[in-house]
């Protein structure tokens, strides 16, 4: 039921052909002598109150495709490459935010947020709690004082911390507390759309289901949608309606999450999900795996199928063409010959 809700749900975000590339620039002049293609032809799309996980090593991409999506990457990097359409489906009509000036984003930014990965780098140590949860107000001219001051403490309760933790600072919290006051952050200005960039992985395995259940709640109670970014399959598995692997910057198969964790088709995915740990793997009929070899760097990828190096059902045609994704066994995959 929850899952025929959610496919007739309206559509928030579209994403279509997303590729994002970074120069590099050596020499004494400062030439560009290669690029990064960091994320390659990516396309999906986030339905209200639907929560989309993104999944893959290290280096695959996923992190750079949420920053995209709320265009941070022309701010941190230098002439990076953008190209695509974020198409934000916002009550004023359908905007392509990949194009955008920070100006001309500035609008959007209260609709769509983000709680980065590491909690103890993500927030100013010279700055209370209240003044980090209330800067969005302040920026976006939310309220006055005691308004923001009111609404800081009312998120902070929101979060499962106590309004006195308001005038504390960062250091005095552990790394659960801290993403708390991440997501009351990213909450504050009543977003449509959270990314949550590996918003666990750097927490204790303890307190990780606290944070995944806090964010469940939450978007029970908002009506969020969620872009949840992870290189754990099993983590996103327990959040996500839907499952997006990625593979040195693309997609190689995206469909419903349950089907994706119990019957994956593309050989990475089959792959990932068997080295991910298990309390007791031989009951469970599954063998840990380790991929032979390493990710190739995105500066040189392998022709044909990027996954192909590393494949142990790679043929000789893999090198020739691109595999497009293509619907196989109720989801899109990027592989001929998965089953």
């Amino acid at each position: 039921m929850a899952e025929a809700l959610a496919a007739q749900a309206p559509i928030l975000l579209e994403v279509n052909h997303l590729t994002v590339r970074f120069p590099v620039f050596g020499g004494v002049f400062l030439r560009r002598t290669g690029e990064v293609r960091a994320v390659e032809d990516v396309s999906f799309s986030l339905r209200q109150g639907e929560t989309l996980g993104l999944v893959g090593e290290s280096g695959c991409g996923k992190s750079t495709v949420g920053r995209a999506i709320i265009n941070l990457l022309r701010a941190m990097s230098y002439k990076v490459e953008v190209t695509g359409e974020v198409r934000y489906h916002h009550p004023s009509g359908v905007v392509d935010l990949a194009h955008l000036s920070q100006d001309e984003m500035r609008p959007y930014r209260s609709d769509i947020q983000m709680v980065f990965q590491d909690p103890y780098s993500s927030l100013n140590p010279r700055k209370t709690v209240e003044q980090i949860v209330g800067e969005p107000l302040r920026i976006h001219g939310t309220g006055d004082r005691r308004e923001r001051e009111d609404r800081v403490r009312w998120l902070l309760e929101k979060v499962g911390l106590s309004p006195d933790h308001a005038q504390r600072y960062p250091h005095e919290f552990s790394g659960g507390q801290r993403q708390r006051i991440g997501i009351a952050r990213a909450l504050a200005t009543n977003p449509k759309i959270v990314i949550a960039d590996e918003p666990v992985s750097a927490l204790d395995v303890s307190i990780q289901a606290q944070v995944v259940n806090l964010m469940q709640d939450l978007q029970e109670e908002f009506g969020l949608s969620y872009i949840f970014i992870a290189h754990d399959l099993s983590v996103v598995r327990h959040i996500s309606d839907r499952i997006g692997v990625m593979y040195l910057g693309s997609l190689v198969e995206l469909g419903d999450g349950d089907d994706i964790y119990s019957r994956p088709v593309h050989p990475y995915s089959k792959a990932l999900l068997a080295a991910a740990p298990r309390p007791d793997p031989s009951r469970e009929g599954r063998a840990p795996h380790r991929l032979p070899g390493d990710v190739p760097s995105p500066m040189n990828r392998p022709s044909g199928c990027a996954f192909r190096t590393r494949c142990p059902i790679a043929r000789p045609a893999c090198a020739t063409a691109v595999p497009p994704l293509e619907m196989r066994a109720g989801r899109l995959v990027a592989c001929p010959y998965g089953d």
